[in-house]
């Protein structure tokens, strides 16, 4: 008969005893970051593989990508904004949708020549309505609804709109007032100073936003809840590849899909005007949701401060690169608006100057801005 007690084995010996260790398999590092926003854009790279897409359903496909591929960009840019706070968190993102909206620009004018000669032109304007009427408008309706009035530090606002109605004209009205060449062109020396200063006025408004005058693009009264969990730093280097790997992709896949835009425009008897307003409205719609985001937290300031300083980059960094690419491939850059252009972009600038120029804002000035949205798409459909 066994004993039990000290010197025998215990009753519960074989219960007490560890069972083996099962080893884990290996998962695959994220560093906090959605699964999604690390898959996409490396579909996105891999459906380069495809080539020019033959088929409707095959358009289709790639076109989801790319717009996976756009929204993959913007979320890694946003998390290196947590990183970096702001206001260098809005410019960066308005800096990486600005580098998108050039590279579809540049990619459709390499591969159009000729047939591509407005499109800078219509895409710059259609930025331009897209986030002073529609994004802002939208923004200050929803934000007005909800919280009555907003506040905002108005000398941030004042500095960008005066910098965005000198670079607007300069790029987009006065071609159609020069002499050196007939038409809505710039001679190839106009072409070039339009640059130089486009260049310079958004390099002032960068140091001013994040160096010279930081405080004025920051309300005192909006509680960063955005940036209260800190990135950590491996986190954030992840988000700077990957964003790297994102822009790659939407630039040649957007050069893969440019014919099928123009062909799909031309297949519904819509202007060619519409080429320019589609690239604009899908490079901006992620950085409009992030906006009215923004709003409806009672942080207009930075709705107003991505808004804003995605108009500025957009015609800052995207005339010069398509002045390099018109000089280098001889194509003629018609830039200058037409008169019902130059009408909607006084309308817009002279209205944003009165609606943004009281520190406050309501569901009135949202309303008026988007009448003015709704009044540039109907012309340009119904001209």
């Amino acid at each position: 008969m066994p004993r039990y007690g000290p010197s025998g084995p215990h009753p519960y010996s074989q219960v007490m005893t560890p069972s083996p260790q099962i080893a884990e398999p290996a998962r695959f590092p994220t560093f906090g970051l959605a699964p999604w926003s690390i898959a996409v854009p490396l579909l996105a790279l891999a459906a380069l593989a495809l080539g020019k897409p033959s088929g409707v359903a095959l358009v289709v496909v790639v076109a989801l990508v790319l717009c996976g591929a756009i929204v993959a960009a913007v979320y890694h840019a946003e998390v290196l904004a947590h990183y970096l706070g702001e206001p260098f968190g809005t410019l960066l993102l308005a800096f990486a949708v600005t580098v998108i909206e050039t590279s579809l620009i540049v990619s459709i004018m390499l591969s159009e020549g000729s047939g591509a000669q407005a499109l800078a032109r219509d895409t710059l304007i259609a930025a331009i309505m897209i986030t002073i009427n529609g994004i802002i408008g939208v923004c200050l309706l929803v934000g007005g609804g909800r919280h009555h009035e907003q506040s905002y530090t108005q000398s941030g606002v004042t500095h960008g709109l005066s910098m965005l109605a000198t670079l607007s004209v300069v790029t987009l009205a006065l071609p159609n007032f020069t002499t050196s060449q007939s038409g809505a062109f710039y001679s190839s020396a106009q072409l070039i100073f339009v640059a130089i200063i486009s260049l310079i006025i958004y390099g002032t408004f960068v140091v001013a936003q994040t160096m010279r005058h930081r405080d004025h693009f920051l309300h005192p009264e909006e509680s960063d809840r955005a940036h209260e969990a800190p990135v950590p730093r491996a986190r954030a280097a992840a988000s700077a590849v990957l964003l790297a790997f994102a822009l790659v992709a939407v630039v040649l896949l957007a050069k893969t899909l440019s014919p099928s835009i123009e062909a799909g425009v031309a297949a519904v008897g819509a202007p060619k005007a519409m080429v320019g307003i589609i690239i604009a409205a899908l490079v901006l719609a992620p950085e409009g949701f992030a906006a009215v985001r923004a709003a409806r937290a009672n942080r207009v300031q930075t709705s107003l401060n991505l808004a804003i300083g995605s108009a500025l980059a957009t015609i800052g960094l995207t005339i010069p690169a398509v002045v390099l690419t018109a000089l280098a491939t001889g194509l003629d850059l018609e830039l200058g608006l037409s008169a019902r252009g130059i009408v909607m972009l006084a309308l817009t600038l002279l209205v944003a100057s009165m609606t943004l120029g009281t520190g406050r804002t309501t569901v009135v000035q949202g309303t008026i801005h988007l009448v003015i949205f709704a009044t540039y798409l109907f012309t340009t459909l119904v001209p």
